[in-house]
């Protein structure tokens, strides 16, 4: 798994899921350790820090539910619900034909397109490029930067006001990627 895809996968794994899930235990344990800052692609050492010294998951859990879950939540996590998001049909008709198993959960969800775009980029197909470029600037990159700034205002735990500056940080940096990639295809 290359550095695109653990970003992609630890983010978009700390949105999808309430930080009490038994799946996040080991992700939390490297946090609080300092083990991913020790392996972290991106110089976010001080948002990195911050994360380690407020992963009290009871405070995250009130938090998360707070933020992101149920209709009266303060940040909805789904794309089709902020303006110039795509709708969660195209989301799920997108992915699945890329190959990508979807289940029956929303497709349009922050968190997973950001696992979308792990698979994706573990999947090494012939036109993963054009497949990735596609999902940032069709499905994630049109409203995700209100959606970010709305986590970091809305957060009541410094651990959600710096997730929300992290991921910001690294979309840029895993677009800016991508757009060297094209660069580089163009000029074969």
């Amino acid at each position: 798994m290359n550095e695109f895809s653990i970003l992609c996968r630890v983010l978009g794994s700390l949105y999808n899921r309430q930080p009490q899930d038994q799946v996040l235990v080991p992700l939390f344990t490297l946090i609080r350790d300092g083990k991913l800052r020790e392996q972290w692609p991106l110089e976010q050492d001080d948002h990195l820090k911050r994360l380690e010294s407020s992963c009290d998951t009871e405070a995250l859990a009130t938090d998360y539910n707070a933020l992101f879950v149920g209709p009266e939540c303060k940040v909805s996590p789904y794309a089709s619900h902020w303006e110039g998001g795509p709708q969660e049909a195209d989301v799920r008709a997108f992915l699945t034909s890329r190959g990508m198993p979807v289940g029956d959960a929303a497709t349009d969800h922050f968190g997973q397109l950001l696992l979308a775009a792990s698979w994706l980029e573990d999947q090494s197909a012939e036109d993963e490029l054009a497949a990735q470029v596609a999902l940032f600037d069709e499905y994630l990159l049109p409203w995700c930067g209100p959606f970010l700034g709305k986590v970091e205002a809305h957060a009541i735990t410094p651990f959600y006001r710096t997730l929300a500056i992290i991921s910001r940080e690294a979309l840029q940096a895993m677009r800016d990627e991508l757009a060297e990639l094209e660069a580089e295809s163009g000029e074969e």
